[in-house]
Parts: C-alpha cells; sequence; structure tokens
C-alpha cells in the first residue's frame, strides 16, 4: 500500500463512531506484552466480525478520535535483545500476518498496525487467546459464547466434505441389505411417487435420492450405504459408531463398534440400549403413569444428527454411552447454528451446514426430519412425555455432547407437564433448567417469575405456589419455601427464653431443618449466623466467648447488671 492509501485507510478508522472488538486506539502504549496480546484480540474480532484485517493504531485519542500523535517507536522496540515484531510472531499461534506502517498525519506522528484476521483458529498470544468486548481487551475463555461463535465461524469448510466422490468407489462397493431399506425409506417418505420408485433401477433410485453426483459415488453414499469393507476409501476420516455401557460407577462393562453403512446403524445401537419402563403415580390417581426411559424415535433423531453433522475431517468417531439413568451423544465438530434455543425461536434452518449434501440425502431416505425442525421435535416429544428436555453441552468447541435423561429428576415438573399440556415450549425449556439447578438468563428468569411458575431468589429457585397447587405436592412447596426472618428470631427468642442460653450448636439443631430445602447446608449456616448477628445488633440477644462454645442468651436487664 502507498502512503496515500495508508491515510484514506485511517479516514475510514477514523469515522467508525467508537472503538469496535477490530480496532484499538492507542495515544502511547510501549507495554510489549499488551501490544502482544491486542494483537491475538483484533484478530480473533476480526474473524469474529468478518472482517480480513484488524488495527492496532497509535497516535489517536480512543474517546474522541483527535490526531494527537506518538512517541512510541515499535520498529526500534524491543523484548531483551529481540526486536519487538520478531518476539510477538515467536508467541503467536497459528502464527497470522501483521505488518506495522509508520506515517504522519498532521504535523503528527502515527502508527498503524495491520493484522490478519484468525483463519483456522483461535489466536493466542503467549498461549492464551483474547478477545474485544466493548473497549475491552479480555480472555477469550472467559466469553463461552464469544469462543463458540467464533469457532463456529472458522470451523465451517469452505467446501462440503460429504459432496466430494470418491473417484476409487463403484457401485459395487454399497451394500444390498442398505441399498433395499433405503429404497423403502424413500418410498415412505416420497409415498406420491411410490408407483414410480418400483420402475427405477438401482442408478437411478440413487440419483434421485440424491446420494449420488452425476452417477459416481460420493463421501455421503459410502457413508449411508457403504459395504463394512469398504470404509477405507474414506480415510482417513473414521467411519464408526461405538456404544459403550457403564455402571452405576461409571466403570465400563460392554462396549460394541458399528460400522457402515450407517443407516442401518441406527436400529443396531438402539437395540443395545435397556430401555426400562418408568412408572410415577400423576396426582389425584392411583393408577401409575408407565413410559419408556427413552423415545426410540428421539434416540435416532439424535443419533442422526450426529451422522450428519459430525466434522469428519477431525478423524473421529460418533460415542453413544450408555448409564444407568442417562445417554450421552457426541460427535465431533462445533454446533454451527450457534445455541439450541435460537434453533428452536427462529423455526427457520440454519443458513451453514457442515455436510449440507450428507444432511439432505438424510432427508431424502427419511433418516432425519426436515432439516433445522429435528430438534426442535426432540424437544416437544420429551416435553409430551413429561421427561426432561435433551442437554446439549457445547461448552468445547471442538464437539458437540447431547444427554437424554432417563429418569425423573423433580416430581413437581413432571407433575406439571402432565397437568398443563399447554405451556410453552421455551417456558418448559426454561422449567426444565429449574429442576436441573442450571442457570436461567435475566429474560427467561423474567418471564417464569412474571406467570409466578417459579419462586425463591437465584440461583436457589424452585416450584412455586401455583405450580405446587396444580400437581398437588403442597408438601414439597412449604419444604422449599423460606419462612420470613421473624419467624426464626421468634423460634430463638423462645428457646432462650425457655433453657436460658445456647450454643451455636444448639441454634444450628433448633433451625437448620425448618430453613429451605433451597438452600445448601453452607447457605443454611451462614444464613443462621447472619440471623444471630441482626437480633444481637437490634439488642435481642447477646453472647459471651467467641468460639463456637460461645453461649447466646438474652439480654441481662440492666438492674442485674448493677447487683
Amino acid at each position: 500500500m502507498t502512503p496515500v492509501e495508508f491515510q484514506s485507510e485511517l479516514d475510514e478508522l477514523l469515522r467508525l463512531p467508537r472503538e469496535t472488538e477490530w480496532v484499538e486506539f492507542k495515544h502511547d502504549n510501549d507495554n510489549l506484552q499488551e501490544i502482544g496480546e491486542y494483537v491475538s484480540a483484533l484478530s480473533n474480532g476480526a474473524a469474529l466480525h468478518g472482517k480480513t484485517t484488524g488495527y492496532l493504531v497509535w497516535g489517536i485519542e480512543d474517546a474522541t478520535h483527535a490526531v494527537l500523535g506518538t512517541t512510541f517507536e515499535p520498529k526500534i522496540a524491543k523484548k531483551g535483545n529481540e526486536e519487538l515484531e520478531n518476539w510477538v510472531l515467536r508467541l503467536l499461534d497459528p502464527r497470522i500476518d501483521f505488518t506495522i506502517h509508520e506515517f504522519d498525519r498532521d504535523g503528527a506522528h502515527i502508527v498503524l498496525l495491520r493484522i490478519q484476521a484468525a483463519n483456522s483458529t483461535p489466536v493466542r498470544f503467549s498461549g492464551e487467546a483474547y478477545i474485544r468486548v466493548g473497549t475491552y481487551k479480555k480472555k477469550l475463555k472467559e466469553f463461552p459464547e464469544k469462543e463458540r461463535k467464533l469457532w463456529q465461524i472458522l470451523s465451517v469448510p469452505i467446501e462440503d466434505w460429504s459432496v466430494q466422490v470418491v473417484e476409487r468407489a463403484t457401485l459395487g462397493d454399497l451394500d444390498p441389505e442398505a441399498l433395499t431399506f433405503a429404497r423403502a425409506q424413500y418410498r415412505q417418505k416420497h409415498s406420491q411417487q411410490s408407483s414410480e420408485i418400483e420402475t427405477w433401477d438401482g442408478s437411478t433410485f440413487l440419483n434421485k435420492a440424491k446420494v449420488l453426483v452425476g452417477g459416481k459415488v460420493t463421501r455421503a453414499a459410502l457413508l449411508l450405504l457403504g459395504k463394512p469393507e469398504s470404509a477405507p476409501l474414506l480415510a482417513p476420516a473414521q467411519a464408526r459408531i461405538t456404544w459403550v455401557l457403564r455402571d452405576e460407577k461409571n466403570q465400563e462393562i460392554d462396549y460394541e463398534h458399528f460400522d457402515l453403512p450407517f443407516i442401518l446403524a441406527g436400529d443396531k445401537v438402539l437395540q443395545k440400549i435397556r430401555n426400562l419402563t418408568v412408572r410415577h403415580l400423576p396426582s389425584g390417581t392411583l393408577f401409575p403413569h408407565e413410559v419408556t426411559q427413552y423415545d426410540p424415535w428421539v434416540i435416532r433423531e439424535t443419533l442422526h444428527n450426529c451422522i450428519a453433522h459430525q466434522d469428519y475431517a477431525m478423524c473421529g468417531r460418533i460415542n453413544v454411552v450408555e448409564n444407568p439413568d442417562a445417554l450421552l451423544f457426541t460427535n465431533l465438530g462445533s454446533f454451527i447454528p450457534g445455541s439450541v434455543e435460537e434453533m428452536i425461536q427462529s423455526d427457520a434452518p440454519p443458513e451453514v451446514y457442515r455436510n449440507s449434501f450428507l444432511a439432505q440425502a438424510m432427508v431424502n431416505l427419511n433418516m432425519i426430519d426436515t432439516i433445522g425442525s429435528g430438534i426442535k421435535r426432540m424437544f416437544r416429544r420429551q416435553k409430551e412425555r413429561s421427561f426432561p428436555m435433551p442437554d446439549y453441552d457445547l461448552g468445547d468447541p471442538k464437539k458437540v455432547a447431547v444427554r437424554l435423561i432417563g429418569q425423573v429428576l423433580d416430581e413437581n415438573y413432571t407433575q406439571l407437564l402432565l397437568s398443563q399440556t399447554e405451556l410453552d415450549l421455551m417456558d418448559v425449556i426454561a422449567l426444565d433448567k429449574v429442576q436441573k439447578k442450571l442457570t436461567l438468563d435475566e429474560e427467561s428468569f423474567k418471564r417464569l417469575k412474571a406467570k409466578k411458575l417459579i419462586e425463591g431468589r437465584r440461583p436457589n429457585l424452585f416450584v412455586s405456589a401455583q405450580i405446587a397447587a396444580v400437581t398437588g405436592n403442597r408438601a414439597a412447596y412449604i419444604k422449599n419455601r423460606a419462612f420470613d426472618k421473624p419467624y426464626y428470631k421468634g423460634m430463638v427468642l423462645e428457646y432462650l427464653k425457655k433453657f436460658g442460653e445456647a450454643t451455636r450448636r444448639d441454634l444450628d439443631s433448633l433451625l437448620f431443618d425448618k430453613l429451605s430445602d433451597a438452600m445448601k447446608g453452607k447457605q443454611k449456616k451462614a444464613f443462621i449466623m447472619n440471623l444471630l448477628q441482626e437480633m444481637k445488633l437490634a439488642g435481642q440477644i447477646e453472647v459471651d466467648g467467641v468460639t463456637r462454645w460461645a453461649k447466646w442468651h438474652l439480654p441481662t436487664p440492666a438492674s442485674e447488671e448493677h447487683e
């Protein structure tokens, strides 16, 4: 770029209303460690916002964008005996391109650092990835939503892996049983073409089902329909599903591998899972409600989603781990839609798919629902069964984990879904977080509070009186609901009137079981201590001693103090 082009580029940056996550203005800053961290933050910020370049500019006041000039001279700055540029570059992982440009603006010296946007993984400096949040530089790991979104952006492939033709593969590499099953599923999905389907030969059918490209075998075709011995044609990708059975102590007691063809693997995995019957009594009836631990459709949908969205370039396998009360499904690759809530609320398919050709083929062969609707249907089916919602763990940006819980966690939640079938799905999902003691976002918290579906203070939320009345579980509500402080203070005063004095252990025994079940042990002890201190400051009680054996008693009358 020419000096004129640098001036023009600076003009564009100065027109920005304020600093962004990909631009940082500095007057004077020669802290070399911070400069390295800013290179990481601005590179990641540029990628996050779809920019090709991030900028660190010295000589500009950040608040006003006034041109002040700088005394910082990066080309002679050193860390020890090492030049700044080489030192920063050496500590970047992965290494990215950045260039330093110095020029004058209105007689003031300007330093412009142009930084390449992250393009494969988040950029780290000295082992740590950074990001700009507002006007602050922060560690990326402290903002998991931004980290996950960045990984999603960086991990979306330029080309669809699944549509690539496998030149060495022929139709003879496809499994006859899988082809017969696929034709039957296609007929079921496209019943209006039933008579026509019978006239198609194998090649015509596979082209119509969109698993071939121009009559040639694709990676998607091998994954879904390939013979087990054709798996090496997909190398280095690993085409395998592993089922593992663990006991109550999480010890492995059985396992089995399932290879190609994947169109038949789902039913084989389903046959391995011990899907027991769960019984519970709805309120107001003597007849038990019986339901299996898992809905077979939900199991298949979850597994088939793993197949559709696995990042096969990462050369890993799909895992299904069965515990006595839960199933855990994991596949490699980030969750591209962003969040499950966004996916459910948008009611529209994501704009980008990792394996769009494979996903569409699976829709055609009746393996998954219309693209984008399967996850929402999973949540609806769990709601209809009055069971906990699927848990999506998206904490690892390189993996998606989905847990299906096969037991009743909170009888109140279950009774509520049985009695109030008209509840909005997003409310059910939020209530599911309450029963699992998970953090509620502010919007969900306010919504459930406004509808009087929950009570308590965060993080100790519990079922409200309204729900308890509907479900008939008023006793559990009373146990969870905390009494007012005057109630507990009255108990302490009555105890001291009767027995004269009490140790802290005595008062813990008096109050502990009366406090809300929504409070944990440490929280109950802290509540009691604060209660006693409040009563002491109010002159209601006194204490002699400072150890745990100190004695609490009623105030000594003034006449007795002077005797």
